[in-house]
């Protein structure tokens, strides 16, 4: 981890906890900027930012979606894989009670709920991303494989 002190968000105690291996990766946040801003301040590819989404199925049932930062998600083909009619992102206010996490500083790491979580599976194939550390403007650095073994997600081909 860097030098530097930053509060101890649950994401960043769950990523200690498991024993990842994770850089704290600093940046000055922007509302509405996203993953274009924090790739821009960071310097890196878009494409290795990770957005966590928040989505509910047409029963309102939620997941978690794990996307590159430059792509968006076909809702309809993840409807079709997951067997329900329809997908849709949630409201702020619905995402922030089912994570804990307000929009902009949403982690997959030490979520209010236990939700299930999803990943394109083309993000499998980079050694490293960068993923929200549970807070607006901050991200963690780390290596696929261990964001891999604590959350378990289930891979989908789901990116446009």
């Amino acid at each position: 981890m860097t030098k530097e002190h930053f509060p101890a968000t649950p994401a960043i105690r769950v990523l200690k906890d498991e024993g990842a291996d994770f850089t704290l990766r600093p940046y000055k946040y922007e509302e509405r900027g996203g993953t274009e801003v924090a790739a821009r301040e960071l310097g890196v590819d878009e494409n290795m930012a990770i957005k966590t989404l928040v989505m509910e199925d047409d029963q309102k049932r939620p997941f978690i979606i794990l996307m590159h930062g430059d792509r968006d998600v076909s809702t309809k083909e993840l409807a079709r894989i997951l067997g329900v009619k329809s997908v849709h992102p949630c409201d702020p206010g619905t995402a922030q009670k089912h994570t804990g996490y307000m929009v902009g500083g949403i982690s997959p790491f030490g979520m209010r709920k236990k939700l299930p979580i999803y990943i394109e599976e083309t993000l499998l194939g980079f050694q490293k991303i960068l993923i929200n550390a549970g807070r607006k403007g901050l991200l963690a650095e780390m290596a696929t494989d261990h964001l891999l073994r604590i959350l378990s997600p289930r891979p989908v081909k789901v990116a446009r």
